[in-house]
């Protein structure tokens, strides 16, 4: 069709169609449209004079769809959502599609809360979830390819083309296989974990393999442990201690959104062993509503919870 033969149609023809259709008949769908019954029937008699086919029958009481009209019906109710969507605009309604970038765990959360907290507070704003390893978010978001990222402060994203939020703080974790002596220990130590060989977030040939928080940890309590492996996976993370080939160090939850069946986690009692999250998005933008609104989303959801308490975190860890 050429574009120019658009302008030939008037919406109120396709309104009054939608209408005859949906109420069961030209009277019926006056009434709802608060127009006389005529012009009702002369907006569809119009519409049918410029399709050149019949869209009703009107040989019987009520009118009923012609298989013409009964196909030509979604695409005209399709043609008025979407003019909703643009009076929605207009009227200052909240409405778009957010691409929102997360690593695994933090998507394993967040997400299902942020889509539900949007469906009550910005019905029009749809929320699409892109999972990846920190890194390449932090580069997705300042090439644009995403909108929003849910990543750790580190690895640092060095540009000073976005901006970030904290949303949570969240405990690093010693992962045991089930019947190793420190399993029931109520927290350990980080010099305890480097006896071991350590299993540790992160993959090493990326590298940023030091700049990942069990990293950062081990050598703020001036440790330098033996990395047996590294890897941003939870469920291999937990498959290599189930395995026997060394201790787990992670962030917490990683560890409490996957199946820990073999494992036991101990909280870390060294002060200042954690992982920092945050919102980040592109300072330099133009602020787009729909992007703000799920910032703000995510920033009023709870911050995760762990099975353990600070206390116990706290406690003098077994020698």
């Amino acid at each position: 069709m050429d574009i120019g033969s658009v302008y030939h149609y008037r919406i109120d023809w396709i309104a009054s169609f939608v209408a005859v259709a949906h109420h069961g008949g030209f009277s019926a769908a006056a009434k709802a449209l608060y127009r006389s019954q005529p012009r009702v029937s002369s907006h569809v008699a119009e519409l049918e004079r410029l399709l050149g086919t019949r869209l009703l029958d009107r040989s019987v009481q009520p009118a009923v769809l012609t298989p013409e009209g009964r196909g030509l019906l979604p695409h005209a109710e399709e043609i008025l959502r979407r003019l909703n969507v643009l009076a929605d605009l207009a009227g200052g309604t909240v409405c778009g599609l957010v691409r929102l970038g997360a690593y695994p765990s933090a998507a394993s959360y967040l997400y299902p809360l942020a889509v539900r907290a949007l469906r009550e507070r910005h019905p029009h704003v749809r929320l699409v979830l892109r999972e990846g390893p920190s890194v390449a978010l932090g580069a997705d978001l300042v090439e644009g390819d995403i909108d929003l990222a849910v990543r750790p402060l580190h690895p640092l994203l060095n540009s000073d083309e976005v901006a970030s939020r904290v949303l949570w703080r969240e405990p690093l974790v010693a992962v045991f296989r089930s019947g190793h002596r420190l399993a029931s220990a109520p927290s350990v130590r980080l010099a305890q974990a480097a006896k071991l060989p350590v299993i540790s977030i992160g993959e090493s040939g990326e590298g940023h393999g030091r700049q990942y928080e069990t990293n950062l940890a081990f050598a703020g309590a001036g440790l330098n442990p033996v990395i047996a492996a590294q890897t941003n996976q939870p469920q291999t993370l937990i498959s290599l201690v189930r395995h026997g080939l060394g201790v787990g160090v992670t962030n917490s939850l990683a560890m409490t959104t996957a199946n820990t069946e073999g494992v036991t986690l101990v909280p870390i009692a060294d002060p200042h062993s954690e992982r920092v999250v945050a919102a980040w998005w592109r300072s330099g933008d133009p602020v787009s509503p729909a992007v703000e609104a799920v910032r703000d989303v995510i920033a009023r959801l709870p911050a995760p919870r762990w099975p353990w308490t600070e206390e116990q975190r706290s406690a003098p860890a077994v020698e």
